[in-house]
């Protein structure tokens, strides 16, 4: 995992993260949609009628593909025109060591940059899987993420003092463990004013279909 980056991160993301599973799906309990954690990421006006909540990882291949099938739109349409307040939430899904240094890497870059992060890893995923001996171990994610890293204005030294930070690490680990609890099995996952949405083809008319029918009300 995550080879050539300095080895604590491995071991805080994994030790972090360790017994943590996703609990089967059926929970009913949403998420309290209004309220920004230390950890979550937002755009878009607060008092927005529409709050959308993502959960999701970095090093998700399904995120990724949503990602690239959706969320430039859904931006352009729903949160840059003031109809939704979007709040991101990382999850340590996939490749977990992977997952905790790009979204530290993205909390780093600062709010006004952290959706660039975020955006920019996902669409590297296959980057980072090039000199694998097997799928999602992301050989080559220390290169992918520097380069990330060096975009937003961060320097090698403040990437590693990023990725490697124990309290960061255990904040996200918070955070998964909470989502479990509010009802998150896989992901992605989105609640859209609370109400968790059916994900069937990834795109863009699964957040359509859950966002028109309430702009209509």
């Amino acid at each position: 995992m995550l080879t050539n980056l300095h080895s604590t991160v491995r071991a805080l993301a994994l030790g972090a993260l360790a017994g943590i599973a996703l609990l089967a799906a059926g929970c009913s309990q949403g998420p309290s949609t209004d309220k920004i954690g230390s950890g979550d990421m937002s755009a878009g006006k607060a008092d927005a009628p529409i709050t959308v909540v993502e959960y999701a990882s970095v090093a998700c291949p399904i995120c990724a593909r949503m990602n690239q099938a959706a969320m430039s739109t859904f931006m352009s349409k729903y949160v840059d025109t003031g109809k939704v307040h979007y709040i991101y939430r990382p999850m340590m899904t996939g490749n977990p060591a992977v997952s905790v240094a790009g979204h530290l890497l993205a909390q780093c870059a600062g709010p006004d940059k952290s959706f660039k992060v975020v955006d920019a890893i996902m669409r590297s995923q296959e980057e980072m899987d090039q000199g694998s001996s097997h799928p999602e171990e992301y050989a080559n994610a220390r290169t992918v993420l520097t380069r990330i890293a060096q975009s937003v204005g961060l320097t090698d030294e403040q990437f590693n003092k990023c990725v490697t930070d124990p309290k960061g690490v255990q904040a996200l680990n918070d955070a998964h463990d909470k989502a479990i609890k509010d009802g998150v099995d896989g992901t992605p996952t989105f609640f859209v004013n609370g109400k968790k949405i059916p994900l069937q083809k990834y795109d863009m008319s699964d957040l359509d279909n859950a966002i028109q029918p309430l702009l209509k009300k």
